[in-house]
């Protein structure tokens, strides 16, 4: 049975805010993301509830840009009706499941993203086609507590990712440094570049945005909140990125604002 209906099925993105960032940056507009986000946020959630929510709202994230990215191509499938009528054979445009993909952990506020992401890939698509790879990294700070940079402490990887979807899922997306460091490591490898390199976060600022740009303008950014809260009313009553400069997000320790604490204690039950 092939219904021309399915025939035309193409890789699409799922509705995202406007904004001015630039054609790389997707700002998801899922109400019941961002109800799920603000529960995760509030001073009262706690485990394991706040675990629940990370890997609920990865499940989610990683629909969307499965939706935007993967290819399509024609699925056959044997239904269970096939046996008492030969129209019960389904075909149809579906994502390809062919696509070679590595899921980056930056320890520790992305370990449980990242293998939320690793689950559902290896439990939706061929699992030979996915690996994970582990990155431990630290915020480098001045003698104000400011962000200046990151830097990899140690490293389990399986080489380079030539050709690959890349995926980085890190919860906050603040200063850039990290993200920086990490998309440096898998561009520049000696075996080749990805094909693509997709970091998945649910909460970036304009400070992020305003960094990647500069630096890695060819990723592509997914969050299903952007917060600037530091911006002026008359900022804030403004389409994203209309005045870029004048946006703001972290505060002097480069936390963000609204935001949500530090990831990596809360999902840890640590204090530091």
């Amino acid at each position: 049975m092939r219904d021309a209906i399915y025939q035309q099925i193409h890789s699409h993105s799922p509705p995202q805010l406007p904004h001015h960032y630039g054609p790389s940056v997707h700002l998801s507009a899922c109400p019941l993301s961002l109800y799920e986000l603000a529960r995760l946020s509030a001073e009262t959630t706690q485990q394991p509830l706040l675990t629940r929510l990370v890997r609920r709202l990865y499940s989610r994230l990683l629909d969307q840009v499965v939706a935007a990215f993967w290819p399509t191509g024609e699925q056959e499938v044997r239904t269970r009706m096939a046996a008492h009528n030969d129209r019960g054979i389904w075909r149809g445009q579906t994502s390809h499941p062919g696509q070679s993909v590595v899921v980056v952990d930056i320890a520790r506020a992305g370990t449980v993203p990242a293998q939320t992401v690793y689950d559902r890939l290896t439990d939706m698509f061929p699992p030979q086609h996915i690996r994970q790879d582990h990155l431990v990294m630290a915020r480098q700070v001045d003698g104000q507590n400011q962000v200046v940079g990151a830097q990899i402490q140690a490293q389990k990887t399986d080489g380079g990712a030539a050709g690959a979807t890349v995926l980085i899922p890190d919860p906050m997306g603040a200063t850039g440094n990290t993200l920086s460091v990490a998309t440096d490591l898998y561009k520049k490898h000696p075996t080749g570049a990805p094909a693509r390199i997709i970091a998945l976060h649910l909460i970036v600022t304009p400070e992020y945005l305003r960094h990647m740009a500069a630096l890695h303008p060819d990723v592509q950014i997914w969050a299903l909140r952007l917060d600037r809260g530091l911006s002026s009313d008359a900022i804030l009553a403004t389409v994203p990125g209309q005045h870029p400069d004048e946006e703001r997000g972290l505060n002097e320790r480069h936390y963000i604002i609204p935001g949500a604490g530090g990831m990596g204690e809360l999902l840890n039950n640590t204090h530091g």
